[in-house]
């Protein structure tokens, strides 16, 4: 299996993930040309691609949805809800009916060697999901704008080898920060996005004994830095009740303009 961030934070995220034999972008919430670009880096095209899979239809994650999926007549998974807001984002234009495929959370589905199980979580949009994608006994999932989580999330992210993970702010800087309070309130609300703390106590939730690497992620520009985000997950793993600790396993940081390495297991 394999997963890249071709870019990962507040102002736009996308995805790479697959195996030998299929390529997945999961959100597109970069230009058409970025893309193309970040995949060139790391092998392949978009052309290549076999699905987007939508987690929900704000901007930083559907931006260059339109434009990608016409171009090459990709086929687009998401939940009703989410088909339903980006139809209603006049800033993509037209998709094709035919290119979507309405998917279910909690209900599996099989693209090529991939299982995909869709999960739902609590963020500010009409049916957001996140995504874990299975091949045989590996599993690796992409996480990223939950404002909780909770038993369901936890018990649905057991065993896996790979996770991103949100890590999107820290609760600091957002409060002393120049956001409006309606954005503040927002952002520290459960359907707004998890904080560099929640980030480390989630993932102290899920660690087991084969655990490979978390890669932390959707870090905004404004209220969070990658040695901030690193360190606070660190110390948040470490102080946990988990008989793990923060040295025991891998722990990178994505960046928004940047390819991160890809990582294959």
């Amino acid at each position: 299996m394999k997963l890249c961030s071709i870019a990962s934070g507040s102002s736009g995220n996308c995805i790479f993930a697959g195996t030998d034999k299929v390529r997945l972008l999961i959100d597109t919430g970069i230009s058409g040309k970025r893309i193309e670009e970040g995949l060139n880096e790391i092998g392949y095209t978009t052309k290549e691609i076999d699905g987007i899979l939508v987690t929900h239809e704000h901007s930083d994650h559907i931006s260059g949805l339109g434009v990608v999926s016409r171009r090459y007549g990709i086929p687009i998974y998401t939940t009703r809800g989410t088909k339903e807001g980006i139809l209603k984002t006049k800033s993509v234009g037209e998709i094709p009916e035919e290119l979507f495929q309405e998917i279910t959370p909690d209900q599996d589905f099989a693209i090529g060697d991939l299982m995909v199980s869709p999960v739902s979580i609590s963020h500010d949009a009409m049916e957001p999901t996140a995504f874990i994608l299975r091949k045989e006994k590996k599993s690796m999932a992409v996480m990223t704008d939950l404002g909780r989580y909770d038993h369901y999330l936890i018990q649905r992210l057991q065993g896996l080898d790979v996770l991103l993970l949100e890590a999107n702010h820290d609760v600091h800087m957002l409060q002393v920060g120049t956001y409006p309070y309606y954005l503040k309130q927002r952002i520290l609300g459960d359907k707004g996005h998890l904080s560099n703390e929640l980030s480390g106590q989630f993932l102290s939730e899920i660690l087991h004994d084969n655990f490979k690497m978390v890669i932390l992620g959707h870090l905004s520009k404004e209220n969070n830095y990658e040695k901030l985000a690193y360190e606070t997950v660190r110390l948040e793993i470490d102080l946990s009740d988990s008989p793990y600790r923060a040295g025991d396993f891998p722990i990178q940081v994505a960046r928004r303009d940047m390819v991160s390495d890809i990582i294959e297991f």
